[in-house]
């Protein structure tokens, strides 16, 4: 087992482009790191630069106490899981598993042995005499993911192993993953563009943007405590409402208010209590936030005095547990900058609501929508960082 340790690490290619900035990261020893953002974040960059597969351009990379810089990725005691699993087709699911220990010289009841528990650990048991051809699209996902157990290496890198498969079974596998890092208690960096596959799996996430880390911290908390407005959007799905508005402060037991174009949200003074830095923004333009799941039909709220805000419906998504309601309010949207998401950017915003399937709520409909204020998101315009000291 090892630690993983990025000092400042940047990637610069030849023709000048600069792909990754003063990349600090510290993986602890059995940690689960996913390294998430939009195509072309870097992310694939920093995890092929720990294995040794890119030049380091500058600044530290350490394994353990080691200085891997100039070690060759045979070296580094690392095993790689890729997207296209890499299996070679004429080999068996056996011979597929151990290359690499027959490559290493392992002693043959070695490497029996180890082939064999990666199998029955990976349900492989049966499939052993099998060409890949003859596999489903998860099967060949846990040979690739047992060629990597047998060689017991200090640390897992995986390069968006499940994009490849159906939805279905990506949210089986990434589970089997998950429960196989806690079980071998290996350090794994896991790369992935899906979200949703960041928060179920990591014990942290790194949220990268244009190369430039914007958080790392707990799945939790990066939903929770977003450090800035790329990181509010991204993290959850759908994605977090962002609208420009002005803020005016209550005080003295009064509730402040908040614009949403030609509507007023009434915000409690505990929100401000909690957040001192609005202090600074009363009467003031700033950017702010509002999730999906903060919402519901009034007329069914949990909490009747909370404040309404009111938008035609323009589309009722039904997933059968909740549905999404998008409707239109006259506020100005914000971009967030994340390259993958559309923004219709003008003097209206289409808001993205999630309700009880029990709504009875249709198109055509003008919606009543509770927003539970105290959960409000607030970021600074300029910096678009958070409020909150």
């Amino acid at each position: 087992m090892a630690t993983i340790t990025l000092d400042k690490i940047n990637k610069v290619y030849a023709n000048g482009y600069h792909a990754i900035h003063d990349l600090d990261l510290d993986i602890a020893d059995t940690e689960f790191l996913v390294l998430v953002g939009p195509s072309g974040c870097g992310k694939s960059t920093a995890l092929r630069m720990i294995a040794g597969l890119e030049e380091i351009s500058g600044g530290e990379m350490r394994i353990g106490d080691r200085v891997v810089n100039e070690v060759e990725p045979k070296d580094r005691d690392i095993a790689m899981v890729f997207q296209n699993y890499a299996l070679y087709p004429h080999m068996s699911v056996y011979d597929n598993i151990g290359f690499a220990l027959k490559l290493a010289k392992t002693p043959k009841a070695e490497a029996d042995r180890r082939i064999r528990e990666a199998a029955r650990v990976l349900e492989l048991e049966e499939q052993l005499k099998r060409k890949p051809a003859q596999l489903s699209g998860g099967q060949r996902q846990r040979v690739a993911m047992g060629r990597a157990i047998v060689r017991q290496p200090a640390a897992f890198l995986m390069d968006e192993p499940l994009s490849n498969l159906d939805a279905k079974l990506r949210v089986q596998m990434r589970a089997e993953i998950a429960g196989l890092q806690r079980e071998l208690g290996v350090t794994t960096v896991y790369v992935t563009h899906d979200q949703v596959e960041a928060m179920t799996m990591g014990d942290r996430v790194a949220v990268l943007k244009d190369g430039h880390l914007q958080q790392v911290d707990t799945p939790q908390n990066l939903y929770d405590r977003p450090d800035n407005v790329f990181v509010a959007a991204f993290i959850g799905s759908p994605s977090m409402n962002l609208f420009e508005g002005v803020l005016t402060l209550g005080g003295g037991g009064q509730e402040g208010s908040l614009t949403l174009g030609s509507q007023t949200i009434s915000i409690p003074e505990k929100v401000f209590e909690e957040r001192p830095g609005l202090a600074a923004y009363d009467g003031k333009p700033l950017i702010y936030g509002i999730r999906p799941e903060d919402m519901e039909d009034a007329s069914l709220a949990s909490q009747p005095a909370e404040p309404h805000i009111h938008g035609e419906v323009s589309l009722v998504e039904s997933l059968g547990a909740e549905i999404l309601v998008h409707f239109g309010v006259d506020a100005v949207p914000v971009d967030s900058g994340d390259p993958d998401a559309v923004v219709e950017l003008g003097d209206t915003a289409v808001v993205v609501a999630r309700f009880s399937p029990r709504s009875p709520i249709r198109p055509r409909q003008t919606a009543a929508v509770a927003v539970n204020s105290e959960r409000i998101s607030f970021f600074d315009p300029s910096t678009r960082l958070a409020i909150w000291d």
